[in-house]
């Protein structure tokens, strides 16, 4: 892998969070804090990296946006679970990962990453593989907005081969899955990793096109729900849902793990909690209520295209 493609990957991960960064300032109206961050060749990782988050925005009560490029002299256990052979060997990982967690409980939470990671073997090679996707979490489930999300995931996929959607589709739906409650995370999306068979040139291509369609795929959702009016009780509903969302990140998120095993900057790391949780005892939805439905007819993976 040569400097040359490190530095084309990294200068499109800066301007695809710049691009999102301003689709979403103008559509809330608040700014994005910047948050800029370098880590010297002292500590356990060295890079650099940028962090854009608004709090208590009109439209997104929560939401971060991260950039990070960092450099470290052992891969940790999460990155090499499927290539032992790389135990121990330097890295080097760059991409950008959202999450934003909207104040109507109309308006699903939205996850997005698209990275790669390169190891350095001992005898100079290096080898480099790429990884994301997008998935979409609603609190009151709608057809409309799903088959959307699908269609834009879909179609991002297509240059590549009709193998891979539906590939990754399933990917997405086993790997955001909450083993200990037997329940989906939300309605998925696509989700990919350790792509190497594209090669250096078709893996940046896939990630290049996986995060340009971000802003297409969630953005017209937004528009559409975020003024629907909405209850004391469908808030609280939201906010026992985003309890699962913090248990899936904390127990079996693979990026979460990764920041924290290699001691990536815990601030960014979890600028995808929600700002607001709550967690009650054994509760269940009345049958028959919006609530019960997104249980029976929306977390259940389906062909949604």
């Amino acid at each position: 892998m040569s400097q040359a493609h490190t530095d084309a990957v990294r200068s499109y991960l800066l301007d695809l969070q710049d691009r999102i960064i301003s689709a979403f300032e103008a559509e809330d109206g608040k700014p994005f804090v910047r948050d800029a961050w370098v880590r010297g060749a002292h500590e356990r990782l060295q890079g650099d990296g940028c962090s854009r988050l608004v709090e208590d925005g009109h439209v997104l009560e929560r939401g971060g946006c991260n950039f990070s490029h960092v450099k470290g002299p052992s891969l940790p256990p999460s990155a090499t679970q499927h290539r032992p052979e790389l135990a121990g060997c330097p890295f080097e990982a760059m991409g950008v990962s959202l999450v934003f967690h909207p104040r109507s409980p109309h308006v699903p939470t939205v996850h997005m990453n698209v990275r790669m990671l390169a190891a350095h073997r001992p005898d100079g090679t290096v080898v480099a593989w790429y990884g994301g996707g997008m998935d979409l979490t609603p609190y009151y489930g709608q057809e409309d907005d799903a088959r959307h999300f699908h269609q834009v995931c879909k179609d991002a996929l297509a240059p590549f081969g009709p193998e891979l959607h539906p590939r990754y589709k399933k990917w997405c739906d086993e790997y955001f899955f909450l083993k200990h409650r037997n329940e989906a995370r939300g309605v998925g999306g696509i989700f990919f990793d350790d792509v190497s068979e594209l090669g250096e040139q078709g893996g940046f291509d896939l990630i290049r096109s996986v995060g340009d369609a971000f802003t297409q795929a969630y953005l017209p959702i937004l528009q559409r729900r975020r003024d629907t009016p909405y209850t004391q009780a469908e808030r609280d509903f939201q906010a026992l849902r985003r309890g699962r969302y913090v248990e899936f990140n904390l127990v079996w998120d693979r990026g979460t793990l990764f920041g924290l095993q290699s001691g990536g900057r815990t601030e960014s790391i979890l600028m995808s909690m929600p700002p607001l949780v709550s967690w009650r005892y054994d509760w269940h939805p009345a049958p028959g209520t919006p609530e019960a439905r997104l249980y029976t007819d929306f977390l259940p993976p389906r062909d949604w295209v």
